[in-house]
């Protein structure tokens, strides 16, 4: 099992640390490239989007959705 590792992020102006498994940022960071957008900005998409759930939670479903094709 991979060691999350924690990164910061600013998102809207605002310092937050995140922490996932390695395997989740490079997915994210294809993610990212895969809709033209920094990693930050992806980030920040996500976080605006509606949930009952923490950030990481949301990238990780996010990244889940993304790499289905769904």
């Amino acid at each position: 099992m991979e060691k999350p590792t924690k990164r910061s992020i600013t998102i809207a102006g605002h310092a937050t640390s995140i922490s996932l498994e390695p395997s989740f940022w490079t997915a994210l960071s294809n993610m990212a490239a895969a809709h033209n957008m920094s990693l930050a900005d992806k980030i920040a998409e996500i976080d605006a989007r509606p949930r009952n759930s923490s950030l990481t939670s949301a990238l990780r479903v996010a990244v889940l959705i993304w790499a289905r094709g769904t």
